[in-house]
């Protein structure tokens, strides 16, 4: 593969190694920054609770097979994130999920790994009570999300935006 190939592979996707350097775009910023992979450098995990809490994601969501022209909209009101105690990788989500004929509340218990400082919400066959039994790989960049799901024995691919949730005014 030329240099060439590589650097444009590598900027669609999210990144690209330059002379053993990864650049990896930041989940906030939307610019490059340079880490050099055997410094190790952390995550950043409070900046990460801090952007995701008081938000709500809005997008739409595709089942595989089905048409694309007509798009099912979803919403998930992110009230609280925060990595757990004791945890590498384990968060609670506090958050309303609505999509379809569903409207719930609940926490939900995630991980969250990460490419560089590229956060990605992973779900592998984790139950939620009143929902089903779901997978997901989600990754969060530049005010937006985007991933796929599985739902049972259906699955898709889901993206949106992430804005502030909006305030509530003062009783």
């Amino acid at each position: 593969m030329t240099k060439r190939i590589r650097l444009v592979a590598g900027l669609l996707f999210g990144g690209f190694v330059f002379g053993g350097t990864a650049f990896l775009a930041t989940p906030y910023l939307g610019t490059a920054v340079a880490q050099d992979p055997a410094k190790g450098a952390k995550p950043p995990v409070e900046d990460f609770a801090k952007y995701l809490s008081g938000t709500v994601l809005t997008g739409v969501f595709t089942v595989d097979g089905k048409p694309l022209d007509k798009l099912t909209e979803e919403r998930y009101e992110i009230k609280s994130a925060k990595k757990l105690d004791g945890y590498e990788s384990l968060w609670e989500i506090e958050t309303r999920i609505k999509y379809g004929d569903k409207d719930i509340s609940l926490p939900v218990e995630i991980n969250v790994e990460w490419v560089g400082k590229t956060p990605v919400m992973v779900m592998d066959s984790v139950s939620l009570p009143g929902l089903g039994t779901f997978s997901a790989r989600v990754v969060f960049h530049d005010k937006k999300y985007a991933g796929t799901w599985k739902h049972d024995d259906v699955g898709g691919h889901l993206f949106g935006r992430v804005d502030r949730a909006p305030e509530k005014p003062a009783k």
